[in-house]
């Protein structure tokens, strides 16, 4: 559906995007991460024909943007950062409007606007002026804006920036909702968010692409130790005799003593054991109660970080 081939972008002598190739595939979600400045919206402007790379090719749904930008243009919704409306229309001026700038055809306009409108949720405030709205509907318009018209492609810039806990979560759901019948690439600064959604990650730092995967798979690639954390109740500090005992066990640290006489210890071993399953059988025996045994697991977050960290070097 979507192909970067050696994308570069140029502001003078400073490369903004350096010679960047990924592919989105037909229904895809994917994430596009990186720290600020890395080059995510220079690239997410490229794909939508805002701006001209320097070198290379965008393709969508096989119309190359440099040779058929039109036809490009037209399979593609952008919801860009910010939500930049025009405050003074309702929220069905404002779908209609961009509806005319879309070219929708003008006996079906009506009923794709109303379509849209019942999509995003904005049917109970499409007479309501936009800046009248909370900022939570003020996304959903924007998305109705990208919607209106039936693209193939939606672009998000950070879909949920700025909104409360509540509108995240309908927000989400809508984007989930709207990847049953679209390719979607998202930006977000939330990674918690892009490893719900999405279904694979690029990376970009400092104009490259430092990696292309799906979250587990990058979460995988950064848990390199077995490590639990094990609350008990241990007023005779058995706890650390018996774990010397276990040679599993290669490292062992009191991380707080809790105000209802519990400690919490972490425990660490090889990469190929579980050790849960032993550390539950050994204390047993010893009388130690276990109040809770929970593995550590890497995130999304931390394999974002080892990747950043480890561009930078």
């Amino acid at each position: 559906m979507i192909e970067i081939k050696n994308v570069t972008k140029k502001y003078g002598k400073v490369i903004a995007v350096d010679n960047i190739s990924f592919e989105v595939e037909n229904g895809e979600i994917v994430g596009l991460l990186g720290p600020n400045g890395a080059g995510k919206s220079t690239t997410m402007n490229m794909i939508t024909g805002f701006i001209e790379p320097t070198e290379g090719t965008i393709i969508v749904d096989g119309y190359d943007m440099s040779k058929k930008p039109k036809k490009a243009k037209r399979e593609i919704g952008y919801m860009p950062e910010g939500v930049p409306l025009y405050a003074d229309m309702t929220v069905k001026e404002f779908v209609k409007f961009m509806a005319e700038i879309k070219r929708v055809d003008k006996r079906e306009r009506n009923i794709k606007v109303e379509k849209v409108i019942e999509q995003t949720g904005l049917k109970d405030v499409e007479k309501k002026l936009i800046k009248n709205l909370s900022r939570g509907y003020k996304q959903r318009v924007s998305m109705a804006g990208a919607l209106v018209g039936e693209p193939k492609v939606l672009i998000l810039d950070e879909p949920t920036v700025g909104l409360d806990p509540k509108q995240i979560t309908e927000i989400r759901s809508l984007i989930k909702e709207l990847g049953k019948t679209h390719t979607i690439i998202l930006s977000s600064h939330i990674l918690s968010e892009v490893s719900q959604i999405c279904q694979r990650v690029v990376i970009i730092n400092k104009g490259k692409i430092i990696a292309v995967d799906t979250p587990e798979n990058l979460e995988m690639k950064v848990s390199n130790k077995n490590i639990v954390y094990v609350t008990v109740e241990d007023q005779e500090n058995k706890i650390e005799r018996v774990s010397e005992k276990i040679k599993e066990i290669t490292n062992i640290k009191l991380i707080k003593e809790n105000n209802d006489k519990t400690k919490q210890y972490m425990l660490e071993s090889d990469n190929d054991i579980d050790l849960r399953k032993i550390v539950f059988q050994e204390f047993a025996k010893e009388n130690i109660t276990i109040f809770e045994l929970k593995k550590e697991d890497a995130t999304l977050e931390d394999a974002f970080m080892k990747l950043i960290e480890g561009g930078n070097k």
